[in-house]
Protein backbone atom coordinates (compact mmCIF):
# COMPACT_ATOMS: atom_id res chain seq x y z
CA UNK A 1 0.00 0.00 0.00
CA UNK A 2 0.88 3.08 -0.98
CA UNK A 3 2.46 5.57 2.22
CA UNK A 4 2.10 9.36 1.58
CA UNK A 5 4.11 11.61 3.87
CA UNK A 6 4.00 15.22 3.38
CA UNK A 7 6.41 17.68 5.50
CA UNK A 8 7.86 21.60 5.29
CA UNK A 9 4.99 22.97 6.94
CA UNK A 10 4.39 25.77 9.52
CA UNK A 11 3.54 29.43 10.48
CA UNK A 12 4.94 32.17 8.22
CA UNK A 13 4.16 36.19 7.82
CA UNK A 14 1.77 36.95 4.82
CA UNK A 15 4.40 37.54 1.85
CA UNK A 16 6.44 34.79 2.93
CA UNK A 17 7.61 31.76 1.37
CA UNK A 18 7.59 28.21 2.40
CA UNK A 19 8.57 24.72 0.94
CA UNK A 20 6.35 21.49 1.31
CA UNK A 21 7.84 17.89 0.71
CA UNK A 22 5.94 14.46 -0.37
CA UNK A 23 7.90 11.47 0.11
CA UNK A 24 5.61 8.11 -1.25
CA UNK A 25 6.90 4.56 -1.87
CA UNK A 26 6.55 1.75 -4.40
CA UNK A 27 7.92 3.91 -7.10
CA UNK A 28 5.09 5.65 -7.11
CA UNK A 29 6.11 9.21 -8.92
CA UNK A 30 7.38 7.08 -11.92
CA UNK A 31 3.95 5.42 -12.34
CA UNK A 32 1.14 7.96 -11.03
CA UNK A 33 0.54 11.27 -11.97
CA UNK A 34 1.05 13.24 -8.74
CA UNK A 35 -0.47 16.50 -7.29
CA UNK A 36 -0.66 19.05 -4.41
CA UNK A 37 -3.69 19.48 -2.41
CA UNK A 38 -5.04 21.58 0.40
CA UNK A 39 -8.12 21.72 2.24
CA UNK A 40 -8.65 25.59 4.45
CA UNK A 41 -10.67 24.69 7.44
CA UNK A 42 -14.38 24.47 6.82
CA UNK A 43 -13.84 24.20 3.06
CA UNK A 44 -13.83 21.15 0.83
CA UNK A 45 -10.14 19.75 -0.40
CA UNK A 46 -8.18 21.90 -3.41
CA UNK A 47 -6.40 20.42 -5.91
CA UNK A 48 -3.38 23.17 -6.40
CA UNK A 49 -0.95 21.38 -9.39
CA UNK A 50 -0.71 18.10 -11.18
CA UNK A 51 2.78 16.65 -11.59
CA UNK A 52 2.09 14.60 -14.83
CA UNK A 53 4.81 11.83 -15.35
CA UNK A 54 7.81 12.83 -17.98
CA UNK A 55 5.79 16.29 -18.55
CA UNK A 56 6.12 19.88 -17.06
CA UNK A 57 3.99 20.59 -13.84
CA UNK A 58 0.51 22.46 -14.40
CA UNK A 59 -1.13 24.57 -11.91
CA UNK A 60 -4.57 25.33 -11.71
CA UNK A 61 -5.92 29.15 -10.52
CA UNK A 62 -6.29 28.54 -7.33
CA UNK A 63 -2.40 29.36 -6.16
CA UNK A 64 -1.22 29.99 -9.66
CA UNK A 65 2.01 32.03 -10.48
CA UNK A 66 3.20 31.30 -6.92
CA UNK A 67 3.78 27.95 -6.84
CA UNK A 68 6.52 25.77 -8.13
CA UNK A 69 6.15 21.58 -8.11
CA UNK A 70 9.28 19.77 -8.87
CA UNK A 71 9.73 15.94 -8.93
CA UNK A 72 12.35 13.73 -7.97
CA UNK A 73 11.58 10.33 -9.48
CA UNK A 74 14.71 8.68 -8.12
CA UNK A 75 13.78 9.61 -4.57
CA UNK A 76 9.82 8.76 -5.01
CA UNK A 77 9.38 12.44 -3.52
CA UNK A 78 7.95 15.86 -4.53
CA UNK A 79 8.72 19.49 -3.38
CA UNK A 80 6.07 22.13 -3.49
CA UNK A 81 7.30 25.99 -3.15
CA UNK A 82 4.85 28.60 -2.07
CA UNK A 83 5.74 32.35 -2.50
CA UNK A 84 3.96 35.08 -1.65
CA UNK A 85 1.81 33.93 1.15
CA UNK A 86 -1.44 35.28 2.19
CA UNK A 87 -3.20 34.33 5.36
CA UNK A 88 -6.15 32.77 3.07
CA UNK A 89 -3.70 30.18 2.31
CA UNK A 90 -3.64 28.66 5.73
CA UNK A 91 -4.62 25.20 5.47
CA UNK A 92 -3.39 21.66 5.64
CA UNK A 93 -1.36 20.57 1.86
CA UNK A 94 -1.57 17.06 0.78
CA UNK A 95 -0.33 15.08 -1.87
CA UNK A 96 -1.70 12.63 -3.96
CA UNK A 97 -2.64 10.87 -7.03
CA UNK A 98 -4.42 13.21 -9.93
CA UNK A 99 -6.86 12.02 -9.10
CA UNK A 100 -6.43 11.02 -5.67
CA UNK A 101 -6.28 7.08 -5.74
CA UNK A 102 -4.34 6.65 -2.42
CA UNK A 103 -4.52 7.31 1.10
CA UNK A 104 -4.58 10.94 2.11
CA UNK A 105 -1.25 10.81 4.33
CA UNK A 106 -1.51 13.40 7.70
CA UNK A 107 -1.27 16.16 5.89
CA UNK A 108 0.54 19.71 6.52
CA UNK A 109 -0.46 22.04 8.11
CA UNK A 110 0.57 26.03 7.09
CA UNK A 111 -0.52 28.68 9.10
CA UNK A 112 -0.22 32.55 7.18
CA UNK A 113 -0.80 35.25 9.76
CA UNK A 114 -1.20 38.93 8.52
Amino acid sequence: QVQLVESGGGSVQAGGSLTLSCVASQNTFSRTAMGWYRQAPGKQRQILATAPRGSEPVYTDVMKGRLTVSVDTARDSMVLQMRHLKPEDTAVYYCNGVPPIYSWGQGTEVIVSS
